[in-house]
């Protein structure tokens, strides 16, 4: 019995890029070119003629570029987009807006055809096989309506501005110094981490993110997320020490783990090779955090492929810490957080937009000091 190949519009302004991708599709079984385009008014066009599964999508173009084309691909014909993004800072920021713009995922142009081919190849063709099995009329939808119910600001507040009784903090800042929450995340990531560092209010022990991101995306998308947050978000560095209300996101390209330094715990960031095929890698993150902090972690496993940090959420347990899991209906792909709840390692699952709620729920049960009854 034949399979029905993926469909692929590629669309770039570059004749080389164009070439470059159509000859990795073309080596690959199970995926066809539909067609391609140099601009997005042709790949407007040839959408509805062409009927592709997928639309690879340069982010700079002449004329209309990748953000006005997306917009316009989302609103007349959702389908998943990727975009191929320069790996520039410029590149990163336009990528970063892309995702929150409806593009289900990117790829980062290799800066040397010859010596990055392969793995742009790689990442490419892995990303169209997963994408094309999305339903985008769906997550779309999901992330309107949540836009309709929250607007832009956190959801936190009530409408004349004051905290609403469940927003009230459980724990003081004292209380939660010793106290750690590890991230980890993937595809999807970024739209899924602004709506959480929306709602998210002081105060919160010290936070760590692995985004599997690649260098230039991380410093831009850690400022995004500052904008958007109340707590302090940015780019760790080795030697920062862990304070409560701050967030340190992994460099992209580089593993993020923790170590004890005269009674202050800091970031340790190095190079190496990637574990559970990333670097930064959530399962090095979140094994690190175990070790550390024992039953005062966190862990929180989300969207995204693969089964990086599986194993992080399994030490993270066994160390006698808790582990959250974003669940099915609102994670863009459900892929390392259904495999750590499905093996186990997961204490309970959770919506995206229920993320603040459920962990002071959690953070309540776990570290608030007990009273004793009578």
């Amino acid at each position: 019995m034949s399979i029905t190949p993926i469909r692929v519009l590629v669309v770039d302004d570059s004749a080389v890029m164009r070439e470059l991708i159509c000859d990795i599709f073309g080596q690959e079984p199970g995926i066809e070119v539909a067609g391609t385009a140099s601009s997005g008014m042709r790949a407007l066009e040839l959408i509805p003629k062409l009927k592709p599964d997928v639309v690879t999508l340069d982010v700079q173009m002449p004329g209309m570029d990748g953000l006005e084309t997306l917009k316009r691909i989302q609103a007349k014909h959702p389908l998943p987009v990727i975009m191929v993004s320069a790996l520039t800072q410029l590149g990163a920021e336009t990528t970063l807006e892309a995702l929150e713009l409806g593009a289900m995922d990117y790829v980062p142009k290799p800066q040397n055809l010859h010596e990055c081919q392969a793995e742009f190849a790689q990442d490419l063709v892995r990303k169209v096989r997963v994408m094309a099995h999305i339903d985008v009329r769906r997550l779309l939808e999901v992330r309107r309506k949540r836009k309709q119910r929250h607007g832009n600001g956190t959801g936190v507040l009530s409408p004349s501005g004051s905290r609403s009784p469940a927003a009230a903090p459980l724990l003081t800042e004292h209380q939660l110094a010793d106290k750690c929450i590890a991230i980890g995340i993937s595809t999807g990531g970024p739209p899924a981490l602004l709506r959480v560092f929306e709602m998210l209010e002081p105060p919160m022990p010290p936070i760590l993110i692995v985004q599997h991101m690649p260098p230039k995306f991380t410093a831009a998308f850690a400022w995004r997320l500052d904008t958007r947050s109340r707590l302090n978000v940015k780019e760790a560095r080795t030697g920062d020490v862990l304070q409560v209300n701050h967030v340190y996101l992994a460099p992209g390209g580089q593993h993020l783990q923790i170590r004890k330094d005269l009674q202050k715990i800091k970031t340790w960031v190095r190079s190496g090779q990637p574990v559970s095929g990333h670097k930064p890698s959530v399962d090095v993150l979140m094994t690190s955090v175990a070790r550390i902090y024992g039953p005062n972690a966190i862990g929180i496993i989300m969207t995204g492929m693969g089964r990086d940090g599986v194993a992080g959420c399994a030490a993270i347990r066994e160390a006698g810490g808790y582990v959250l899991g974003q669940d099915e209906h609102s994670s863009d792909v459900y892929g390392m957080n259904k495999i750590a709840y499905q093996e186990g390692h997961v204490d309970r699952q959770f919506s995206l937009d229920e993320t603040a709620e459920v962990l002071r729920e959690v953070m309540a049960a776990r570290w608030a000091p007990q009273v004793p009854a009578g």
